[in-house]
């Protein structure tokens, strides 16, 4: 869950921060933002490995994989590291039963590395402490430890480090550094299941000044046991990322205090984005953003940002969840995120016994085959200067340009949808020594695309490629699918998470807004034209299950109104349709092969919103 934006500090968040501190007076001050600013060099020298990797692995592996998704008969459908919470396993029990059954005889830190560095990840993050507390190295601060409290009694992390140090991977944790479910009596314990930061007054400023004990008790968590223990990994395996989670469980002086500590530890480590906001009035306090979950579809992000997919639904191992996804998804994923200039970090959930489930292999191994022709094409890259193409995505190195087609020409012939910079060669990565014509910016490509998933053409430009932003339209390649996330937003829209259930444009409240395309023809055509899009219907605020815990929704007022869909010289007006993933034909169109924009905007509002558009299918009538 992407961390929200913090509102008006604490008073005591101004009192004055000076540098390093003892280890007497670290508990005591809270720093200001400004102190915790580093200047653009620092950050870049910081992330100069992380922007140059582009893709990861992430692993939730504790004492829960051993439940593999079930308790005592009853099967969890969700986050499987989260069933302690989720199905209320009283701590005793599961220090004794979970804990005391932890025995991993399969694990091989060595082939978890090399799966990781074969399939083209170059930096590895592993749960040092998820929330239910539990340790998965041997920590001096707490008796609930993989060390202390297992029947393995090792250190698992120690074999990972040392591993990714051989194999070159860059090395990181992820630790739960807002909260706990898990020592009893302990200063994270939060064991009436309330969670209650940032849920008591979903939105609401200084939710946590209406609960004085919560505060007490937040500052105890934060001196006797997250601050000790991220002190303990940095010295003990010298990491090169911290990623955190959920900041909003915490007053946002408490994340400042934890960030101040990491940074004095360690002022080279790479911090994600949420310990706090990635932008606090203005200042820049983490290196990137963590963007959401589970994401389908990237919104534009001009900083530096990394998609957090996994292998199914679950992060943690589940043996129920059977929902896993295909190596294509995540080869063409790279691809999206890459041409957006942000990272993947895909999630693997091993097992309790150490091994890696076997369809999390062969997803793996899967995207190593695309990776072992065509990694080049992501790693090193930078955002592509191209708009979305018909037939794909585009990422950049230097003056070259690689074009990811996941759409083949039927025609053979690939067009470059505006690039103006001249093309001095182009070649299949699968063929290198092979040169493909090229007339302009079309090029002449084989009848058969070398890979089904995402086929990659290197292109030399002449020097610095340059492009326009209208979108090219294709006849040749089928269904040419417009994204609201890529399209420019009017008056007060937003993008959606990208999620598969958020991939759409939202907050469509006013008269005034409304979405574009920049669009050019190829040549003057017909189309079939269906929209996409979401329209709620009304809903009361209640409770739901967030990522960690129960947490309030808003009233919604739901979806209504009347919006146009204009092109060139058309215009067609239709009623919104209350559903989910409604699919509105909106019957044929016709584009001249000259730039212009493909616009939806509001006629009318009826509702508290109008809709979610998602995206405009363009299907091409008697395409040849």
């Amino acid at each position: 869950m992407s961390p929200p934006r913090l509102g008006r500090l604490a008073p005591f968040l101004l009192l004055p921060f000076f540098g390093p501190l003892t280890a007497a007076e670290e508990p005591a001050r809270a720093p200001t933002p400004e102190a915790l600013v580093t200047t653009p060099a620092e950050r870049d020298a910081r992330l100069g490995w992380w922007r140059d990797a582009r893709f990861g692995m992430f692993v939730h592996w504790g004492v829960y994989s051993t439940l593999a998704g079930s308790w005592q008969g009853q099967a969890y459908g969700g986050y499987s590291e989260h069933i302690q919470r989720a199905l209320k396993i009283p701590i005793p029990i599961y220090l004794k039963e979970v804990a005391g059954g932890f025995q991993p005889s399969k694990f091989d830190p060595d082939a978890w590395i090399r799966l990781a560095k074969e399939s083209g990840m170059g930096y590895f993050i592993i749960t040092a402490k998820h929330h239910d507390g539990f340790s998965m190295y041997d920590s001096k601060v707490s008796p609930n430890t993989v060390v202390k409290a297992t029947p393995y009694a090792r250190d698992p992390m120690l074999g990972l480090r040392d591993a990714c140090r051989r194999e070159g991977l860059k090395f990181g944790f992820y630790y739960s550094h807002a909260f706990d479910w898990g020592e009893e009596n302990g200063p994270g314990n939060d064991w009436d299941y309330r969670n209650p930061g940032g849920d008591l007054l979903l939105g609401g400023a200084q939710w946590w000044q209406k609960d004085p004990a919560f505060l007490l008790k937040a500052r105890r968590y934060v001196d006797e046991k997250a601050i000790p223990q991220l002190l303990e990994l940095i010295h003990t395996y010298h990491p090169d990322i911290l990623w955190f989670d959920t900041p909003h469980k915490l007053p946002p002086e408490e994340n400042l205090r934890i960030l101040a500590a990491v940074r004095r530890a360690d002022p080279n480590v790479v911090i994600n984005g949420r310990i706090v906001a990635a932008v606090l009035k203005g200042f820049a306090l983490t290196d990137y953003e963590s963007t959401t979950d589970k994401p389908a579809e990237f919104p534009p992000n001009a900083g530096d940002w990394e998609g957090i997919p996994t292998t199914n639904e679950s992060y943690g191992y589940n043996q129920n969840d059977l929902s896993h996804k295909t190596p294509a998804h995540f080869i063409r994923l790279l691809a999206k995120a890459a041409a957006r200039g942000g990272n993947i970090l895909m999630n693997v959930g091993p097992r309790g016994d150490g091994s890696i489930d076997p369809p999390d292999v062969a997803i793996l191994e899967g995207i190593g085959r695309w990776w072992q022709v065509n990694g080049s094409s992501i790693r090193g890259t930078t955002r592509t200067p191209l708009p979305v193409q018909a037939w794909g995505e585009s990422t950049r190195k230097g003056n070259r340009l690689y074009l990811h087609v996941f759409q083949w020409p039927r025609d053979r012939k690939l067009a470059v949808g505006g690039l103006k910079t001249p093309i001095t060669r182009a070649w299949l990565l699968a063929a290198p020594e092979e040169s493909l014509p090229v007339e302009g910016h079309t090029i002449s490509v084989p009848a058969t695309a070398p890979d089904a998933v995402d086929s990659v053409i290197a292109v030399e430009c002449a020097g610095e490629p340059v492009a326009d932003a209208h979108r090219l339209l294709v006849t040749n390649v089928g269904t040419d699918t417009l994204r609201t996330l890529d399209a420019r937003l009017e008056g007060g829209l937003r993008y959606g998470s990208g999620k598969s259930t958020t991939a759409w444009v939202m907050n469509w409240t006013k008269k005034t807004d409304a979405l574009a395309w920049p669009v050019r023809a190829e040549k003057p055509a017909t189309y079939e034209a269906t929209l996409i899009y979401d329209a709620p219907a009304p809903v009361k605020a209640t409770l739901v299950e967030g990522d960690a815990g129960k947490e309030k929704t808003r009233d919604q007022s739901g979806a209504g109104g009347v919006y146009a869909v204009t092109g060139g010289d058309w215009k067609i007006e239709k009623t919104v349709r209350t559903g989910s993933n409604v699919r509105e034909p909106l019957g044929r169109i016709s584009l001249d092969a000259a730039p212009t924009e493909i616009r939806i905007e509001t006629l009318s509002i009826t509702g508290g919103e109008l809709f979610r558009p998602v995206a405009l299918e363009l299907t091409p009538v008697n395409a040849q």
